[in-house]
């Protein structure tokens, strides 16, 4: 029986490292593709509206 728990336990870890590390990728390869497409249009930021005041600012890295 303690077998069987250890290794539910095992298995339920490595697959939540799993969906952690899949997540992660899929982050840096959105941050990647916008980065490049900056490069490739010139741009040396993204502009986004501040819905309380209305004005445009610099997209932030954690955004």
């Amino acid at each position: 029986m303690s077998r069987i728990i250890f290794f539910v336990v095992l298995i339920g870890g490595a697959y939540f490292l799993y969906r952690r590390f899949v997540s992660d990728a899929e982050k840096l390869q959105a941050r990647s593709k916008a980065a490049e497409k900056e490069r490739q249009t010139g741009a040396t930021g993204t502009l986004v509206k501040d819905e309380e005041t209305g004005e445009y600012r610099l997209r932030r890295e954690e955004e």
